[in-house]
Formats: structure tokens, sequence, C-alpha cells
């Protein structure tokens, strides 16, 4: 495995439960700034035996990115609302959610 994935999928393993990030900032946090698509691509290439949390990755938006009526969405959603992430109308609210909305609450209390 190149280093540039390993980096991609331990970015992917490292979100919390109970929290979400984008696809642009996962490749952010795995020194791949700007390739988002390689994070989607690398998701459904994930290596056999690999368990990632796959649900907490969703579009810049916060909007899930599988087609609504299939049912890997509806696991998604499940997922997501199993850990207290509320999901509305398939998206989720980042400044709520995100990542980064933690380090928002660290340092401001916000």
């Amino acid at each position: 495995m190149q280093d540039s994935h390993a980096r991609v999928y331990a970015a992917i393993a490292a979100i919390p439960p109970g929290r979400v990030a984008s696809y642009g900032a996962i490749a952010a946090r795995a020194g791949l700034s700007g390739r988002a698509r390689l994070v989607g691509r690398l998701l459904g290439e994930v290596p056999d035996g690999m368990e990632l949390p796959w649900f907490r990755v969703l579009r810049s938006s916060g909007e899930i990115a599988l087609p609504r009526s299939s049912r890997g969405f509806y696991e998604q959603v499940r997922r997501l609302r199993a850990e207290g992430v509320e999901v509305k109308n398939g998206r989720v609210a980042l400044s709520a959610f995100g990542l980064d909305a933690d380090l928002d609450r660290a340092l401001w209390g916000m």
C-alpha cells in the first residue's frame, strides 16, 4: 500500500464516533489537499479485513454522497444516527458534527 493511501485510511479511522468529516477534510489531514476524489476512490477500494468508519465521510456540503434510494444511503443514515449524529434530508450540519466543530469547541467553548 502506498504511503499516501495509508495516510488517508488513518485519517478516516481517526474520525471519532459522533463526528463526521468531508472527503476534502480527510485529504487535507492526510497531507493531500485538493485530493477529495482520491479519498472517495480509496473508500471504494478498502483492503480486505480493514474496518473503517466509512459512514462518517460526507461531501463538503455535509450531504451523503450515496444515491438517496440506495441500501448504502439508508445504512449510512442508520449508522450516523446510532452515534447521535443528526441527519436531515440526507445532510449533516458540519458546523455541529464536523471535526472542525470539535476544534472550535475546544478552543472557544462553542
